[in-house]
């Protein structure tokens, strides 16, 4: 694991969070690899570097920059919901109406958005895109930008993830300044601008649902046994695992018909275990439908037909 550092402005200062995220994305290409250039921004805001304790030769603080982020969007407004292994893309969007001096698509400008959780001043995760944001200037003070949050699941989440995320973003003017130079910057030639809590997202951990309904075929007015599960996504483990105590709905669908309703509602078992019975009636389907909850998204069974003689 590798360091990625965000950069957080609290009461008129910047404070340096840092996070362990997935080397793919600390290190990453030349053209998404922030860390340094935050770290060096800090260290001419504050004086020393959080991460030597160093009082840095370079001189002055950066300027506040004429920049304002706006409409931001993260997964269009959706939650998002992640399983176990593979990369969830998500997609934001923002504005970022600027001063007419002020050139966000410039080669010497860094800007980017990402999402965390916890206190401001020291966030328990954050989750960022593989790649900057790309902007396109509408007008003279105003630009529309777009790009991703990509996530690992199996690599960057934990349990006590699911749950309500906010959106951070920040635009650095380097004003052609290199700040790889080994000569001193002049920070006073940088312009630093940030909005904290742009947007909320909510993330979810992925939910299945299965249903059996037996014996198939089955006579009228013989039992029905109705078994299933619910199951989530554990990201602490990597594998799926029950839901307790769940209120899940059993459904039925006559045959011919579009129309779902409603027959009872149970409680998943401690193992997210369901099981219920019915009597035959009619030729049709059986589901199972979980509303969903803070961390889990809704989910519904697909129905299990019954031959009914």
């Amino acid at each position: 694991m590798r360091i990625r550092a965000t950069v957080a402005a609290v009461t008129g200062a910047l404070a340096l969070s840092a996070f362990a995220v997935p080397a793919a994305q600390a290190t990453g290409s030349d053209s998404h690899n922030p860390v340094d250039t935050l770290k060096a921004l800090h260290a001419a805001t504050s004086g020393k570097s959080a991460f030597t304790g160093a009082t840095p030769a370079d001189t002055g603080t950066p300027y506040a920059l004429d920049a304002k982020f706006g409409n931001v969007k993260v997964n269009k407004g959706f939650p998002i919901i992640a399983g176990t292994s593979g990369k969830v893309t998500v997609p934001v969007t923002f504005t970022v109406t600027h001063g007419a001096g002020v050139d966000v698509t410039a080669e010497d400008t860094e800007l980017d958005l990402v999402i965390y959780r916890g206190a401001y001043a020291d966030p328990a995760n954050v989750l960022v895109g593989d790649d900057w944001p790309t902007c396109t200037n509408t007008s003279a003070t105003v630009a529309s930008c777009k790009g991703t949050i990509d996530i690992l699941p199996g690599e960057e989440l934990y349990n006590t993830d699911a749950t309500t995320w906010k959106a951070l973003g920040y635009v650095i003017d380097w004003n052609d300044v290199d700040p790889f130079s080994d000569d001193d910057i002049d920070w006073t030639k940088v312009g630093y601008a940030e909005g904290d809590a742009l947007a909320t997202t909510k993330l979810q951990r992925f939910s299945k649902l299965t249903v059996n309904a037996a014996p198939e075929p089955v006579k009228k007015g013989k039992t029905i046994t109705v078994t299933g599960k619910l199951s989530r996504a554990n990201w602490d483990t990597g594998l799926y695992g029950g839901v307790s105590t769940q209120s899940v709905k059993l459904q039925f669908r006559k045959k011919g018909s579009s129309t779902y309703s409603t027959v009872k509602t149970i409680k998943s078992s401690t193992t997210g275990g369901l099981k219920t019975t019915v009597k035959a009636s009619v030729d049709g389907y059986y589901r199972f439908v979980f509303a969903g909850n803070p961390t889990t998204p809704a989910v519904n069974a697909a129905g299990d037909f019954v031959d009914v003689k």
